[in-house]
């Protein structure tokens, strides 16, 4: 082979050695984009991270703008936390200036109960009375909500029994139940679910108390427990006035009441604020009902966390 031959061979060696070198160092180049790219996220997510390249490239470009981004989550961060301490203070506030106004109501309302008043006298006293308490329930529900809403009250969920959680309500409300004639039965369990005690408490509250207000005399209302692999669900089931298809998705909406029980007592939140409470668990509420035929509310709660 005379050495004409050898030139396309060391041509085509020669291009495939270039074409080898530059993918090596395009390979190193980009390794080292991305070892940079690494840090400045570590220093990021640490809170220690500053500009040190001021040139024309594009990382020092993606530099400066995550330094932006960065500052301007730092700003956002400060204004959020600084709302949070204002809600906070207010929401003491109203709980505090509202609570001896609403107290001396209600003292003054049952003096006047106490009073031989004139019949149209007694009507408006127990007016006035009702009204006060309602005040009252409002104020510490919009308090307990906000609180929940902002992140000044946490939920410490733990693993817990479920029966004294059930024999607490069953105590509360028997009295209720038994004055409307209705008959509240509670099956047994030795379930566990992971739960915040006070507020999961207060969420099965509103559920049964609903369920008692919602009922006519002489119905039922049975609270029972049923476990799955991931879950635990409590289902308070009544035999009272149901909902509508239609109305089942507004019904869990912050101050949303139906036309057909507004001459109940209520204000609309606790079916919101039960929701809330779930959810802030990990866990969630379904429905089932149909009117004229009672309604389910079924709690689910994480069984392991």
């Amino acid at each position: 082979m005379n050495e004409w031959n050898l030139v396309p061979f060391v041509v085509a060696l020669a291009a495939i050695l270039l074409c080898f070198a530059i993918m090596l160092l395009q390979h190193r180049k980009t390794r080292k984009i991305m070892k940079t790219l690494n840090q400045m996220l570590d220093c990021a997510m640490d809170g220690s991270f500053a500009e040190n390249t001021f040139d024309e490239s594009l990382l020092s470009a993606v530099e400066s703008r995550l330094n932006r981004y960065l500052a301007a989550s730092a700003v956002s961060a400060r204004n959020l936390k600084t709302e949070k301490e204002k809600i906070k203070e207010l929401l003491a506030d109203i709980s505090h200036q509202t609570k001896t106004p609403i107290a001396n109501i209600l003292l003054y309302a049952q003096l006047l109960e106490e009073q031989e008043l004139p019949e149209e006298s007694i009507d408006c006293v127990a007016a006035l009375r009702g009204q006060a308490e309602k005040l009252n329930f409002l104020i510490a529900s919009l308090v307990k909500l906000s609180r929940l809403e902002t992140g000044v009250f946490t939920l410490h969920p733990v693993s817990n029994a479920i029966a004294p959680m059930l024999d607490e309500i069953a105590g509360q409300f028997a009295p209720k139940a038994a004055q409307k004639e209705i008959q509240l039965t509670m099956n047994a369990t030795d379930a566990r679910m992971v739960f915040d005690y006070k507020w999961t408490t207060e969420a099965l509250c509103n559920l049964v108390d609903n369920a008692i207000k919602y009922t006519p005399a002489g119905g039922s209302i049975q609270i029972s427990v049923k476990e799955y692999d991931l879950f635990c669900r409590i289902d308070v089931a009544d035999s009272g006035i149901g909902i509508s298809e239609a109305e089942q998705p507004k019904i869990f909406a912050r101050f949303y009441r139906s036309h057909s029980v507004s001459e109940q007592e209520g204000v609309g939140i606790g079916l919101y604020l039960t929701r809330q409470i779930l959810a802030e668990q990990g866990g969630y509420i379904k429905v089932a009902s149909s009117l004229g035929d009672g309604a389910v509310f079924s709690m689910f709660l994480p069984r392991k966390t």
